[in-house]
């Protein structure tokens, strides 16, 4: 079976998020203050083939914790759905 993983990688919450920052930033400069804390991170899409919803969670799991993610810095979460 084919699933499809939609992951959200983002900062740990306790770091500075220096272009979350700028962004924000930037927001007062256009004129729209009442927009604040933004934080940047990154949204991924993949496919995996795999014989169970089960298994191919642990196969992204595993991809977050080795590659997609830096976990000192980052977090991550994911949905995954049947393709």
């Amino acid at each position: 079976m084919k699933f499809i993983a939609e992951i959200d990688v983002m900062p740990l919450k306790a770091l500075l998020d220096p272009q979350g920052k700028a962004v924000t930033g930037s927001m007062k400069n256009l004129g729209l203050p009442e927009i604040e804390n933004v934080r940047i991170g990154k949204h991924i899409t993949l496919e995996v083939e795999a014989p169970s919803k089960e298994v191919a969670h642990t196969k992204v799991d595993e991809a977050c914790k080795k590659l997609l993610a830096n976990q000192i810095m980052e977090f991550y979460e994911f949905e995954l759905r049947q393709a």
